[in-house]
């Protein structure tokens, strides 16, 4: 009998440990995702939502769908400034005029004026003359101005 107890006691205390591991761990993660990509700029929104709920699931949940919206937004505008389509004019994506633009050795219609990644593959951008560049366009079935 006292086997028995001692293993109903021993499996309990497993149990909750188990479940206070599980509630640290999603409080970590909550505080964890808050810092990283929704912390800035949204608290007022937040705020306001707790008056009306008090679940902090759908608080989480809803801050992090508007943090999807945003990042989507910001993701496009990047796209659209690089990503190149139809007839390319290199000429005008050198905005400073020295000659030489930034262009991705994967995705050649992905040309900038400024040196970062490539929206599409991540991959970095590589300095690249004009001609350079018009070379690769040509290559890889690109139409330029």
């Amino acid at each position: 009998m006292n086997t028995t107890k001692s293993r109903n006691f021993l499996s309990a205390t497993l149990i909750l440990a188990g479940l206070m591991f599980y509630s640290f761990s999603n409080l970590t993660f909550a505080q964890e995702h808050k810092s990283s990509c929704c912390g800035s700029g949204m608290e007022k929104d937040v705020v306001a939502v707790s008056d009306v709920s008090g679940d902090s699931t759908k608080k989480m949940d809803m801050k992090h769908d508007m943090h999807n919206v945003k990042m989507e937004k910001q993701k496009s505008e990047v796209t659209t400034s690089s990503v190149r389509e139809g007839k390319i004019d290199l000429i005008a994506i050198d905005k400073n005029k020295d000659g030489k633009v930034f262009q991705c050795p994967m995705d050649w219609n992905v040309i900038s004026d400024a040196s970062g990644k490539c929206p599409l593959c991540k991959m970095t951008l590589k300095e690249v003359t004009l001609s350079g560049a018009k070379k690769n366009l040509k290559e890889n079935g690109f139409k330029v101005k």
